[in-house]
C-alpha cells in the first residue's frame, strides 16, 4: 500500500498551476507574486494552490516582513519520484518478460 508521504507530491502536483508554481522555484526562492504571477486565476484561488503545497510539504515559505518568500522542498519531492523509479522497474521487467516470451512464440 502506498503511505500518505507518496500522495502528498501526487495532491501537491496533480493541479497544472502548482506544478507551473513548482518549476518556477526549481530555479530557486521566489516571492509570492514572483512564483505566481501570470497564471491568471484570483489571488484566493492562488492562495489555494499555494496551501496544498505548503500543506504537502512541497513549498515553504518563510515571511521577511512585508515579503513572502517561497522555497522548494526537493526531498519532499524525491519521495515520489523514487516511489515512481521503483515502479517503473516493474513494469520495465514485465514488459521484458512478455517480449520474451514473445520472442520465444514467433521462433
Amino acid at each position: 500500500m502506498v503511505n500518505q508521504v507518496v500522495n502528498d507530491p501526487f495532491r501537491a502536483l496533480s493541479h497544472p498551476i502548482r506544478r507551473g508554481i513548482v518549476e518556477r522555484l526549481a530555479a530557486g526562492p521566489a516571492t509570492v507574486g514572483e512564483a505566481t504571477s501570470g497564471f491568471g486565476v484570483s489571488k484566493p484561488a492562488i492562495s489555494k494552490h499555494l496551501k496544498v503545497l505548503e500543506e504537502t510539504g512541497v513549498v515553504t515559505r518563510v515571511v521577511e516582513g512585508r515579503t513572502h518568500r517561497l522555497s522548494l522542498e526537493p526531498d519532499v519531492l524525491s519521495v515520489a519520484a523514487d516511489w515512481m523509479d521503483r515502479q517503473r522497474a516493474i513494469w520495465e521487467r514485465m514488459f521484458d518478460v512478455v517480449d520474451d516470451f514473445l520472442k520465444e512464440d514467433n521462433q
